[in-house]
């Protein structure tokens, strides 16, 4: 897990910022939560997160899988992330993103992503990515 902590601290300030966690690495798997809180919420009636922080963290988990997969911390670029959202997060709850890198080309990455907050059964969002990557 130290080889991705970096990640989380240091390189990407927005991350940190948030509040994302580096919980859980695989090989070729990251498990990234984002804890509850009042600045993350987008409408204060429902005090559900707004989309934007679950963005970033589906995004975030992703990166991270790619980098367990290569072995290295190394700079890329999102091509395409597409976010299905399933139901509105429970205010309160943290949330918790698992993504898996399942196959890279020499220039890009493929991964699946899927959000819950504590039941991986019953997601909050799903989420398919590529990312392109910038240096061999």
């Amino acid at each position: 897990m130290e080889r991705c902590s970096l990640f989380y601290s240091d390189i990407v300030p927005h991350n940190h910022a948030l509040g994302l966690r580096l919980v859980d690495v695989a090989p070729t798997e990251a498990t990234v939560e984002l804890p509850y809180a009042d600045f993350l919420v987008g409408n204060p009636e429902t005090g559900v997160i707004a989309g934007g922080p679950v963005t970033t963290l589906i995004d975030a988990t992703c990166g991270t899988s790619v980098m367990l997969r290569l072995g290295r911390l190394t700079p890329m670029v999102t091509l395409d992330l597409r976010i299905d959202y399933l139901r509105p997060a429970r205010p309160g709850v943290t949330l918790t993103a698992v993504a898996e890198c399942y196959r890279t080309t020499r220039q890009v990455a493929f991964v699946r992503a899927l959000v819950h907050q504590g039941d991986k059964n019953h997601p909050v969002a799903s989420a398919q990515g590529t990312f392109m990557l910038t240096e061999e």
